[in-house]
């Protein structure tokens, strides 16, 4: 009676299990460090839309040409340029902590990830893949890691939020420059700000799902490998 069938993969030894929940904190320390400085770019623009364009124009007037920058556009300059130093911290230890997840729900599955390592990079950067992929990833890594929980409602929200502040034109993906960006402050400030809002609720549905995620799969390894 189907004796020639192949057993199920037996999941990996406890061995292969690696602790996992300093790669949480780190990640979490790095969206909440992400947020926060995405958090007070939105507040100097609004400082920005305060103050009002000087008279003399857009930090860019045209052809090549700068007018001299005031002191609150000189500290949006420092301001986005921590802001967007935050968010390569907080995507290498995001990666790190999903690399370690991933690891362990391949061990506790005894299965092969739906999708293979080279998708934990191009996912996020190659067009049309990073419309899905990155979820797909954080889906079966929950899948496999904690079977038969439901997916935790943090992950939708997390990646609606991420879709909405990468592709709105002013978000993580936007080409404008500095100057630029303190040009839409001035006249459209709202568009820039539902972009910070869209980026900072992003950063804190991410921290959900990096505590749901790795406390389903902990309570999967409880008793099978130290922490």
């Amino acid at each position: 009676m189907n004796d020639h069938l192949a057993d199920p993969p037996a999941p990996a030894a406890p061995s292969a299990l690696r602790p996992v929940r300093w790669e949480a904190r780190c990640a979490v320390a790095g969206l909440a460090l992400a947020g926060a400085a995405w958090l007070v770019r939105a507040v100097w623009e609004i400082r920005l839309a305060t103050a009002g364009q000087p008279a003399s124009g857009p930090p860019d007037q045209g052809d090549g040409r700068h007018r001299p920058p005031t002191s609150l556009e000189d500290g949006y300059h420092i301001v986005n340029a921590l802001s967007e130093g935050a968010v390569v911290l907080c995507a290498l230890l995001f990666l790190s902590w999903l690399w370690r997840v991933r690891d362990n729900a391949r061990a506790l599955s005894g299965e092969q990830a739906r999708h293979s390592w080279i998708w934990m990079y191009l996912g996020w950067v190659l067009p049309l893949a990073n419309l899905w992929i990155p979820r797909g990833l954080v889906v079966d890594i929950h899948r496999r890691g904690a079977p038969g929980r439901p997916l935790p409602s943090s992950v939708n929200w997390w990646w609606g939020l991420w879709l909405i502040g990468l592709f709105s034109g002013v978000g993580l993906m936007s080409a404008d420059d500095t100057d630029e960006l303190i040009a839409r402050a001035y006249t459209d400030g709202w568009m820039l700000l539902a972009a910070d809002a869209a980026i900072v609720g992003a950063a804190v549905a991410a921290v959900l799902v990096v505590r749901a995620v790795t406390a389903a799969q902990w309570e999967r390894m409880a008793g099978t490998v130290p922490e």
